[in-house]
């Protein structure tokens, strides 16, 4: 069963025709290209799908696309590119934050998501922020640190 849709994707407004079943990871990478979401574990305990829907850093692998009617949704490729970087992407890469890079677009939106509703966080509070995305490569220590420099470079 199709249900048609409209919401905003990385500012762009979006008339989709989708399957009710149908999760917005897949959605993004198979239906409109957007492969910078990673699609993992498939449960929501990753962090590696992890978008911004309506301000709020979100898992799209446990998410329906129908549900995102009148929603407005940002992917890692709607924050910056190789030419104009967002400034938590430009500190993930001077903090030496990125690895394997897997788990990076996630973290990347879950630390805008953060910055957005606090922006000078605790150590604490962006520990908190971060936990549900799992990260096999960094320990974390340059992640955090990257998200502490986007806060003071945004100051």
């Amino acid at each position: 069963m199709l249900v048609d849709i409209t919401c905003t994707i990385n500012g762009r407004e979006r008339n989709l025709a989708v399957e009710a079943t149908e999760l917005l990871v897949d959605t993004l990478r198979l239906r409109l290209g957007l492969t910078g979401t990673k699609k993992a574990c498939g449960t929501g305990d990753c962090g590696a799908c992890t978008v911004i829907v309506d301000g709020e850093a979100v898992r799209s692998c446990i998410l329906l696309t129908a549900s995102m009617h009148g929603k407005s949704i940002t992917t890692i490729e709607g924050l910056g590119d190789v030419s104009h970087l967002h400034l938590i992407q430009q500190a993930f890469i001077d903090a030496g934050a990125v690895q394997c890079g897997y788990c990076t677009p996630g973290m990347i939106l879950t630390a805008k998501a953060l910055l957005d509703r606090q922006p000078h966080p605790t150590p604490e509070q962006i520990r908190e922020a971060i936990s549900g995305n799992l990260c096999r490569c960094t320990g974390y220590v340059k992640i955090e640190a990257a998200i502490r420099m986007a806060a003071e470079r945004s100051r």
